[in-house]
């Protein structure tokens, strides 16, 4: 069965466009993603950008491309120096520890983290090669007080990412911090002078003691991993200005060649319908989700349902007891069709996958369109229940459903509850299993209450118990 074509919304064009790979053969795609500043634990509005990248990466794997994925850790700039130096400690210890809580927040929510994660310390060669290359072209300059400037003067597309106006740019203006807003364009720096403030860090370079600037970092990591041209970048959509308008114009302006095909942006997470601040106290990290009790597994499908990755998406914890419902009702269908899958012969369970199969291709090559997704998962709950009540689905049929589910969960990454059932509760179950069978049945009640006061729910059918949280 042929697919469709995957069509992307591309940040650069502002339309949506049919993906078309630098690879002749059209089977490899490159991707590059900047990852996370490792100086604090990320919060959830970072992870709906990675779980939106984790949606693309699987949606492009689901669709037979062989995807060459990159993300780099920044463990050095402003921030990550400044955080090491409040807590006494060298840079390196500091970031690895948050380098590992990202890699544990992203198991939690199912990411499947790139082959190739670099931090960008390990490469600071390679960026003072690129730097001096600009250099050469003219493209960069030394200051007088040392540090290196990209003149983006030199190169004519500046702004193109993000459509801006430079008339009003002031000649010789030049930001020295890594992160600034529109209103400090001007010539931004690649490679800053030590200062007593950096303590430790810095490398020796051609221009003095110092550190790479934060932009030159993702190009010398990209075009090293992948090529001085790449397929897709993604990252959140607050990286679009400075830092991916700044990557454009030093990679260009060394290579004479487009550095990216397709801009893959994801836009802000809310909370409550208000951007999210540490003044409003409304900044939740992966692990403050957990601590109220939800899985990784639900915040995953929060992240996931509610808004396309290009459009704003509001979290709220009454979201979060939706996915939770959702996800229940998803596990129970899947488990109740399982069942009357069995003894359905495999070719007929292919054919009877067919037609929710392409409505899954469909809704995915038009921009990886969650809601339609979700849509049509549901649809196929709400039709096979009801035809399962009325005894008029076969097994193959069944079969069939649960084929297309299980291709559908490839993209998705939700997978299963897989429930472990604590020694006391189980222990009480079998009491009440064997008081129900001696038809003592106020003991039975009682033993309920006990199950359902350790926040488990106990249901009787007709193959027995079944235990389930409440």
């Amino acid at each position: 069965m042929s697919r469709p074509t995957l069509q992307l919304y591309n940040s650069m064009s502002r339309a949506v466009e049919p993906l078309q790979p630098l690879d002749p053969a059209g089977k490899r795609v490159s991707l590059y993603v900047c990852g996370p500043t490792i100086y604090n634990y990320g919060h959830i509005g970072n992870f709906r950008t990675y779980v939106a990248v984790d949606l693309l990466k699987r949606a492009l794997t689901y669709f037979g491309y062989q995807v060459d994925h990159v993300m780099q850790f920044t463990d050095v700039d402003d921030k990550t120096i400044r955080g090491s130096r409040e807590k006494g400690m060298p840079l390196k210890e500091f970031t690895g520890i948050y380098r590992q809580a990202f890699l544990e927040d992203a198991k939690t929510l199912n990411i499947e983290i790139p082959a190739r994660t670099p931090n960008a310390t390990d490469h600071i060669p390679e960026m003072v090669e690129l730097i001096q290359k600009l250099i050469d072209k003219k493209s960069a300059y030394v200051s007088d007080d040392g540090s290196v400037y990209f003149r983006i003067s030199s190169f004519p597309k500046y702004g193109c990412l993000c459509h801006l106006d430079l008339s009003s740019l002031i000649s010789g203006a030049r930001v020295n911090q890594d992160e600034y807003e529109k209103e400090g364009i001007g010539d931004f720096v690649l490679w800053k002078k030590w200062v007593p403030a950096d303590g430790d860090v810095g490398w020796d370079s051609p221009w003095g003691k110092g550190r790479p600037g934060w932009h030159i970092e993702c190009s010398a990591l990209s075009m090293g991993h992948l090529g001085p041209e790449i397929d897709i970048h993604g990252g959140g959509t607050d990286l679009r200005f400075p830092h991916h308008e700044n990557e454009i114009a030093q990679s260009e302006a060394a290579t004479g060649l487009t550095f990216v095909r397709h801009w893959f942006h994801v836009e802000h997470l809310l909370v409550d319908g208000q951007k999210m601040s540490k003044s409003l106290g409304n900044m939740y990290t992966v692990r403050d989700v957990l601590e109220r009790g939800y899985t990784g597994r639900e915040l995953r499908y929060a992240l996931l349902s509610g808004a396309n990755y290009g459009k704003n998406l509001n979290f709220t914890w009454q979201g979060m007891d939706d996915a939770k419902t959702a996800l229940a009702r998803i596990d129970e269908w899947r488990k109740r069709i399982g069942e009357a899958a069995i003894g359905a012969p495999a070719l007929e369970e292919v054919t009877n996958a067919s037609e929710q199969i392409k409505s899954i291709d469909e809704a995915l090559s038009r921009d990886l369109n969650i809601n339609d997704l979700l849509g049509i998962l549901f649809t196929w709950i709400r039709v096979s229940n009801k035809a399962l009540d009325e005894k008029s689905l076969s097994a193959a049929q069944a079969a069939g459903y649960c084929l297309a589910y299980d291709s559908l969960d490839t993209i998705l990454g939700l997978g299963s509850a897989i429930i472990t059932i604590p020694a006391e509760v189980q222990s009480l179950a079998d009491q009440r299993a064997e008081a129900r069978k001696s038809k003592n049945f106020p003991q039975s009640d009682e033993l309920r209450k006990a199950i359902e006061a350790l926040g488990w729910k106990v249901k009787d059918t007709a193959k027995g118990q079944e235990l389930s949280r409440a």
